[in-house]
């Protein structure tokens, strides 16, 4: 098994240095910092038999200079052992031993690819973009020369590896490794900043978010963000932002207690300036991994771009024939296993078809309004009705429907360790009510996950949040006190009537236009059981309704593309879902619940009206009853209205032009077999090339038996 270079955590980092890991193990002894600059293995491509092969024609000046020969370090070996070899050490289960044989073997197959990365680059070329936009190409000895002189040492090795990337690329991993110093800081200041040890008037019961918030951006990389130690101006110069009760003084101490584990594991030397925390040989070893992290991208993307271009429109279109013909074949004879391929459904793995026939598959959100305590306690003490014609129990079940008050299940969202409220902004009344659904000065003025819903992609920090719409207010009052940094809480109390009123309206302001309408269909006053004694659950249907999505009606190729009328529409449910749902197992999932023809383990309220709003197909909502309160289900998908394909009845198309369109389904069909074929290939070619290049390289194992014999020690 390969150790990754990348830290497993950098609060994991920060653990181990400080609890003395190494020391304990008497990893430091006498002459350390000699010991530490030993050369462990050497790694050279030219040496191999297979590499003038490869790279006849490349300028040998040029490949001399860029390719020498690399050493590989104890430091090296340290390092990668506090960044990720103790992590898989533990996980694993390995030995000393194990975990320092695995290290060795994985810097030097990296060594390996780094130098086979560079002679391709030099042989192919690659481009870059100059002020102007203009793409330009690099693999010119004159411009490696001016890239590399007055360096020597590490330093070398960082301009040597950065004249291969692009300036975006440059930047990315200088943040990289900038963003692995502050959050190592991070993890350490913890312990000295100061805590209020009463402030615990929080909900505990934390609501839960939506799945993708706070993913991070790939494409973000501020300009001008610095690594804070707690010297020099903060605000406005190094963009990071502190974390809460950060002072200066914390921030230092934090800074000083990395040094000093730093020191004393060998990874900062006497006599280095501490007060440049980028001049530090630690850093700079860091940094030169992250350039070659993104260089080693660089030959991945190169490898995936060619294995692309193996994925032609006849090769996919093939693919989904093959996929829906399978399917068709299999489903017609076992309704059961595409009940457990609906139970799997993903971005990577599809249902491209249900059973003739039987419209009643499909996927549904479903929103929870509960009775209360006291309420479910009353019904349960309602004698049952055993086929009763006049319905006792659930006459009585009316009444204490009548009386459940919904509330706004986002309180925890406010206060705790993280906040995630936000007032809504704008120049007056009118301007913030275009921004915010259900918008009320001093009632209704606060939203959620602000950095989560930015539109503009290399601006944001993180991706804008999926499938949800991110305009519906907190339904209630809240106060925030300035001083105390707390918040105090009003929900609004609401009825089934009021909050479809809320549904139909936020639909209706999402589409800046009425396209959610429906209609009571019964008021539970009679007739619950049908002449032969059974339940009549159709009489238990409290409301109807749909979206309207245009002449074109429902379009499953377009659900998950963001901005399209069936992604918003599922966008608000989605998010209504997360404001009152009580029924937290319906949160997060990819379509809502599955829905069969078949009977189902729901309860019989909810399994009758889920089979009929799916039959009538997406977009089409039902309100109904059950001892659990009032549930509103929404139906997201459904077989029904699909088009006829040489026999087969599929709601989907591969279009091929389509592709490159996030969020449609040919965009989702084509990466799941890009990304699968991009990962064997970039895998086979890279185990290719260190088999080809295994004679390159000489492990020098007697130079880190001190390592290697950690276990033996007492």
């Amino acid at each position: 098994m390969k150790i990754n270079r990348k830290k497993a955590a950098a609060v994991a980092v920060a653990a181990i240095m400080t609890c003395g890991m190494f020391a304990g193990c008497d990893l430091v002894i006498q002459n350390e910092n000699e010991n530490m600059k030993q050369t462990v293995a050497e790694v050279n491509i030219k040496d191999s038999a297979n590499f003038q092969k490869e790279f006849t024609g490349v300028n040998d000046e040029l490949l001399t200079k860029v390719i020498g020969t690399a050493s590989v370090s104890k430091r090296d070996m340290i390092a990668t052992f506090v960044g990720s070899g103790y992590s898989a050490m533990s996980s694993y289960g390995w030995s000393y031993k194990d975990t320092f044989d695995a290290i060795i073997d994985s810097l030097v197959q990296r060594q390996v690819y780094i130098q086979y990365a560079k002679a391709y680059f030099l042989k192919n070329g690659w481009t870059d973009k100059d002020d102007n936009n203009k793409e330009y190409t690099y693999n010119e000895l004159e411009k490696f020369n001016a890239a590399v002189k007055d360096k020597e040492g590490v330093d070398y090795d960082i301009a040597a590896t950065a004249y291969f990337l692009t300036k975006k690329e440059i930047d990315k991993a200088t943040y990289t490794t900038r963003v692995m110093f502050n959050n190592s800081i991070d993890s350490l200041e913890d312990r000295f900043i100061k805590k209020d040890d009463d402030d615990t008037d929080y909900e505990t019961d934390v609501r839960t978010t939506p799945t993708g918030l706070n993913t991070s951006n790939s494409d973000y990389c501020p300009a001008g963000y610095q690594v804070y130690t707690g010297t020099g101006k903060q605000s406005g110069v190094h963009v990071y932002e502190p974390k809460d009760g950060s002072t200066t003084t914390t921030r230092l101490r934090a800074y000083n207690e990395l040094l000093a584990s730093l020191k004393s594991n060998g990874l900062v030397e006497n006599g280095e300036d501490t007060s440049n925390i980028e001049s530090l040989q630690y850093y700079k070893l860091e940094q030169k991994g992250d350039l070659e992290d993104a260089l080693i991208q660089k030959m991945t993307d190169t490898f995936t771009k060619q294995a692309e271009e193996k994925l032609t429109e006849d090769y996919l279109k093939g693919k989904f024939e093959t996929t829906l013909e399978n399917q068709s074949d299999i489903y017609a004879k076992s309704s059961s296993s595409l009940e457990s391929d609906m139970d799997s459904v993903s971005d990577s793995k599809f249902v491209l078809t249900a059973v003739p026939d039987q419209p009643q598959f499909g996927f549904v959100i479903n929103i929870l309004l509960p009775f209360s305590a006291a309420q479910s306690d009353e019904l349960s003490s309602v004698t049952q009705d055993f086929g009763d014609t006049k319905g006792n129990k659930f006459m009585a079940r009316a009444k204490l429907l009548s009386k459940i008050k919904a509330t706004d299940q986002r309180g925890s969202w406010f206060t705790g360790e993280t906040d995630y409220s936000f007032k809504v902004t704008g120049e007056d009344a009118a301007d913030k009510a275009k921004k915010a659904y259900g918008y009320q000065e001093g009632e209704r003025e606060w939203l959620f996950f602000e950095d989560n819903l930015n539109d503009s992609k290399s601006d944001s920090k993180y991706d804008r949040l999926k499938n949800y719409y991110g305009k519906y207010t907190y339904n209630g009052k809240v106060s925030y006190n300035e001083e105390t940094k707390k918040y105090a809480l009003q929900p609004k109390k609401i009825t089934i009537d009021d909050f479809i009123d809320e549904m139909e309206g936020y639909l209706n302001y999402a589409f800046d236009g009425t396209v959610a309408s429906g209609a009571k269909k019964n008021d539970y006053s009679t007739d619950y059981y049908n002449e032969d004694g059974s339940v009549n659950y159709g009489q238990f249907v409290y409301y109807e309704g749909s979206v309207d999505f245009g002449s074109d009606g429902f379009n499953a190729n377009q659900i998950f593309k963001a901005g399209t009328p069936e992604n918003k529409a599922m966008s608000v449910i989605n998010e209504l879902s997360f404001a009152y749902n009580t029924d937290t197992g319906g949160l997060n999932s990819y379509l809502g619940y599955a829905v069969t023809a078949n009977k189902t383990n729901f309860v019989s309220e909810f399994e009758f009206a889920a089979q009929k709003v799916v039959s009538e197909g997406a977009g089409h909502y039902i309100v109904v009853p059950s001892d659990y309160g009032w549930h509103i289900i929404y139906c997201t998908f459904s077989f029904v209205g699909g088009k006829d394909y040489e026999g087969i009845n599929t709601p989907f198309a591969y279009d091929h032009e389509s592709r490159e369109q996030e969020g449609t389904f040919s965009y989702l069909f084509y990466e799941s077999y890009k990304a699968d074929t991009a990962s064997k290939e970039s895998t086979n070619r890279r185990s290719q090339i260190i088999s080809s290049y295994k004679d390159s390289y000489t492990i020098y194992e007697d130079r880190f038996e001190d390592l290697s014999n950690l276990d033996n020690r007492n």
